[in-house]
C-alpha cells in the first residue's frame, strides 16, 4: 500500500443490522465538543482524582481524605457524562489518561493537570466516546504532539489545540448513534461481568486474609482461635524468633540492563525487594523458597518461589530449619505483615537482623502435620484466587480484542 492510499474506514466486526450502513468517518473532537472551564469557587462539591485504566473517582475514596484544601475553589466543575483529561504519564498511557465523569453528585477536578470537556449528545454517545478513549485513541494522536520531557508542575504540556484536533471515528448516516449505542451497550455488559467476575476475586482474597487471621495465633498469644479437630488437645504453639525458623540470606546484585522486562525461553525469574523484577538470562538459586523483599516501598513482601530463579541483594531466600514446613513457613511470612517492622522514610528497608529478631509462634509437631494442614487448607484459597484471577486476566484480554474488531484500526483514523 502506497503513501497516497487508504483503507475504507470500517470496523472488522460490526453488528448486522449496521453492515450495510456504509463506512465510518473521522471528526475532530473540537467539533462535537466544547472545553469546560467553570471553577468551582464557593459551589458545594466532591474534588475527584483519576486511576488511569479505571476513570475518576473521589479523592476520599482513592487516598482515604481529600487534598484539594484551598486549591478547591480553582478546581473545575465537572457534570454527569463531562470528559476529564488527566496530563499524568503512566506506563499504560503515556500520554494521559482520558475519563468520562459517571456520577450524578457535583464533582470537581484539578485545573493544574485536568482539561475537560463536553460532547454534544446529538452527535456522540458518551459511553462510546469513552470507551474509545480507554482504548488510548488520543494517546495514538498525542504520541508525537508531546514534546519529549515537556512538562510543568508534573503534567504534560499538552497543547489545547492538539486536543481539538484528536480525530474521532464515527459511524456514519441516520443509524450513526444507534450504532454507537449497540457498542456502548455491548462493551458495557462485558465491564459489568468484568466487574462481577472481579468482586468474585475480592471476596475470596477477603475470605483467605480472615482465614489466616483464624489459623494462625494473634500477636502475642499462642493458641489459633481456629484449630483443625485433630490438633484441638495438642499443646499451644511454641513462642520463637523467626531467626528460629529459618535461615535467611541476601541474593546478588544484578545490573537493571541484563534484564529483560517479558519472559521468553532461556530467562529466569528475578526477584528484588517489591517482589518480581524481571527475567535474566542466569540464576543464583534453585528449589522452593520463601522470599522476603527487603528493600523499597512493598519491602516485607513475600513471595514462594519455585524451581530456578535470580534473587537480588534486596531479596532475603529463606530456608527452613529441621522441622519447618516450607509451605508453612510461607503463609507465617506472610501473616506476620513485616512491612510493619521496616525502618527508614525515603526508602524502608528491613535487615536480616531485625528480621531474625521478629517474634512468631509455631505449632509443637515435630512431624509437621498440623503445619502442613495449614498450609494445605490456605493452598486451597490460593488455588481458587489463582482460578479466578485468570478468569478476570482472560476476560479483560477479551474486551480488549473486541475492543480492536468494533473500532476501526487506529492507524487508519485520520483527519
Amino acid at each position: 500500500m502506497t503513501g497516497n492510499q487508504k483503507y475504507p474506514l470500517v470496523p472488522q466486526l460490526r453488528f448486522p443490522e449496521f453492515r450495510n450502513a456504509g463506512e465510518w468517518f473521522t471528526i475532530e473532537l473540537g467539533e462535537i465538543s466544547q472545553f469546560v472551564t467553570e471553577r468551582a469557587g464557593t459551589t458545594i462539591c466532591t474534588p475527584y482524582t483519576i486511576t488511569s485504566g479505571v476513570g475518576l473517582i473521589s479523592q476520599e475514596e482513592k487516598l482515604g481524605r481529600t487534598i484539594a484544601g484551598n486549591s478547591l475553589k480553582n478546581y473545575i466543575i465537572l457534570q454527569k457524562n463531562d470528559f476529564a483529561y488527566n496530563k499524568s504519564a503512566t506506563k499504560a498511557y503515556p500520554q494521559g489518561f482520558i475519563a468520562c465523569y459517571l456520577g450524578d453528585e457535583r464533582a470537581a477536578v484539578p485545573n493544574s493537570i485536568f482539561t475537560c470537556f463536553r460532547v454534544n449528545k446529538k452527535l456522540v454517545i458518551p459511553a462510546f466516546l469513552d470507551a474509545l478513549f480507554f482504548n488510548n485513541l488520543h494517546g495514538n494522536w498525542l504520541r508525537n504532539r508531546i514534546a519529549i520531557g515537556a512538562r510543568a508542575h508534573g503534567s504534560l504540556q499538552v497543547n489545547d489545540d492538539d486536543i481539538r484536533a484528536i480525530p474521532i471515528p464515527l459511524p456514519s448516516g441516520s443509524l450513526s448513534l444507534a450504532e454507537q449505542q449497540k457498542i456502548a451497550d455491548c462493551l458495557s455488559s462485558l465491564d459489568e461481568l468484568i466487574t462481577n467476575e472481579s468482586l468474585k476475586l475480592d471476596r475470596l482474597n477477603t475470605h483467605k486474609n480472615g482465614l489466616m487471621q483464624q489459623l494462625f495465633p494473634r500477636k502475642g498469644e499462642s493458641i489459633a482461635r481456629l484449630r483443625f479437630p485433630k490438633f484441638q488437645k495438642d499443646p499451644e504453639w511454641r513462642q520463637v524468633l523467626l531467626g528460629d525458623l529459618c535461615h535467611m540470606q541476601a541474593g546478588k546484585f544484578i545490573a537493571a540492563a541484563d534484564l529483560s522486562e517479558e519472559f521468553s525461553d532461556g530467562l529466569y525469574p528475578c526477584y528484588g525487594g517489591n517482589g518480581l523484577r524481571g527475567y535474566a538470562k542466569k540464576f543464583n538459586r534453585s528449589g522452593r523458597y520463601s522470599l522476603i523483599g527487603r528493600q523499597g516501598a512493598l519491602c516485607g513482601n513475600v513471595n514462594l518461589v519455585d524451581g530456578n530463579f535470580y534473587a537480588t541483594e534486596h531479596a532475603v531466600v529463606t530456608t527452613p530449619k529441621p522441622g519447618v514446613s516450607t509451605d508453612w513457613l510461607y503463609y507465617c511470612l506472610k501473616f506476620l505483615n513485616l512491612n510493619t517492622y521496616a525502618t527508614g522514610q525515603a526508602q524502608p528497608g528491613l535487615s536480616i537482623e531485625s528480621l531474625e529478631k521478629v517474634p512468631c509462634v509455631i505449632p509443637q509437631d515435630k512431624d509437621q502435620e498440623e503445619q502442613q494442614k495449614i498450609a494445605d487448607c490456605l493452598s486451597s484459597v490460593d488455588d481458587l484466587i489463582a482460578a479466578q484471577s485468570h478468569k478476570v486476566y482472560l476476560l479483560k484480554t477479551w474486551k480488549k480484542g473486541l475492543m480492536q474488531k468494533l473500532f476501526p484500526k487506529f492507524a487508519e483514523v485520520s483527519i
